[in-house]
Parts: structure tokens; C-alpha cells; sequence
């Protein structure tokens, strides 16, 4: 779709002002004091999280047993529930603001992912996380953007071996350096992962992904910033 067509669907729904958008067949609250103006727009002109919504429909699979870190409002769990089922979606969303949100969007499917709202770490100890109203910039990482809150999490590994995923979901503004280098994931045969260069430097992403190819791990598709990746064999 060109970028022309997307501002004047986003323009024509600013007007109109709907309570609710499809995409991918997916129903979407958007009104004001749910969702950010950022993350209407997106909502609007259909670019809110669509890389990573690609890979999840081009590489999940109805068997497949998916952990998703990182939940936003809800819409990649969706996609991945419609893919596998609503019974074989774990996500973690940090944002406790965001629970309502995202339940209200499970509502409007039909569809009940399990949903904690905590984060993930390494070693499941609490954490000063920075909260934004735009959720796209809420971080662990201290960008002068948000508001520092200290939040419980739930360590990787468990969760990994509690849940037995069999594909990782990932979109942590930048958490992800830690936590991909930290564990050797069991059990787990694909990961879609979104990057952040912009917050944690080019560096640290380039050594992540050379870790991830170094342990056996295979870049599949790249679309933007949003990475799949599979185990080789």
C-alpha cells in the first residue's frame, strides 16, 4: 500500500473518528482514552506493528506454542492467536496501564490469550521501568521519556520452562540485547524479534544478532526492523 493511500485512510479516520478498526481481521479499540495519538495514527494509516504482524502470519504455525514479550495493545497477540489458538498464547505486556487495554481488545475478538502484566528478564527481579503515554516509548532503558516506576518480572528461563514455547515473539525496546544473549532458549524453534538500534546502539544489536547466528540460529526473513529467525536443521 503506498504511503499516499495510508495518509488518506488515516486522514479520512481522524475525520470519522471510529470507535474500532479491522486489521488482518483483527478488531481493534482505538478510541482516545485507550490507545496514544502515536499509536492511533498507526492504528489509522495500518503501520502499528505491521513488520512484525507479517512474520508472525508468514512463520507461525497452527501448532505452535507461542511466548510473546511485549504486548502492546494486544494486536500481535491476536495474530498469533487466530494462527495457533487463543490456548497456546502466553504474553507478558510491563505496562500495567495497558491491561485494560489489551483485555478490551481480546473482548472484541472472542479471543483470551493468557495475559501477565509483568515484564521479563534474566533473573525475574523487580526493575525501574520507565513508563511513557505513548507505549512505544516505554523502556527499561532511561530515555528522558518517561517516568521511572519500579515493576515485578518474571524470569526468562522459567517462563520458558513453565510455558514450553515452541516460538518466541519479542518487542522490548531493547531488552532484548540481555535477554537473547542470556538464554539459550529450550525448546524453542523460531523467534520474530523487532530490534532497537535507535535506543541500544548499532553495536550492541550487531553483537546480539552475531550471537544469536554464532549458537546456531538461521536469519529467515528480514522486513524493516523486524527479524525471524529458526534453528538450524
Amino acid at each position: 500500500m503506498s504511503s499516499l493511500l495510508r495518509n488518506l485512510r488515516k486522514g479520512l479516520r481522524r475525520l470519522t473518528r471510529p470507535g474500532t478498526i479491522t486489521l488482518d481481521g483483527i478488531v481493534i479499540g482505538t478510541e482516545p482514552a485507550m490507545v496514544s495519538r502515536e499509536v492511533r495514527n498507526g492504528l489509522f494509516k495500518e503501520t502499528y506493528e505491521e513488520p512484525e504482524r507479517i512474520l508472525v502470519r508468514r512463520w507461525l504455525n497452527p501448532g505452535d506454542r507461542v511466548l510473546e514479550v511485549g504486548g502492546g495493545i494486544g494486536l500481535v497477540s491476536l495474530t498469533c492467536a487466530r494462527i495457533c489458538g487463543a490456548a497456546n498464547v502466553l504474553t507478558y505486556e510491563a505496562n500495567p496501564a495497558m491491561e485494560a487495554v489489551i483485555r478490551n481488545n481480546f473482548r472484541l475478538n472472542g479471543l483470551e490469550p493468557t495475559l501477565r502484566t509483568k515484564l521479563v528478564t534474566t533473573d525475574g527481579r523487580a526493575v525501574t521501568f520507565y513508563l511513557n503515554d505513548n507505549i512505544m516509548s516505554s523502556s527499561c532503558y532511561d530515555r528522558k521519556m518517561g517516568t521511572p516506576r519500579t515493576l515485578p518480572s518474571d524470569a526468562l528461563d522459567q517462563v520458558i520452562a513453565e510455558w514450553k514455547p515452541t516460538a518466541l515473539v519479542m518487542d522490548v525496546e531493547g531488552a532484548e540485547i540481555e535477554m537473547l544473549t542470556a538464554s539459550e532458549l529450550p525448546g524453542i524453534r523460531k523467534v520474530i524479534l523487532e530490534i532497537h538500534p535507535h535506543i541500544v546502539g548499532e553495536e550492541k544489536t550487531q553483537t546480539m544478532l552475531d550471537h544469536l547466528r554464532r549458537v546456531g540460529w538461521v536469519e529467515r526473513e528480514r522486513v524493516q526492523k523486524s527479524l525471524c529467525f529458526s534453528r538450524e536443521g
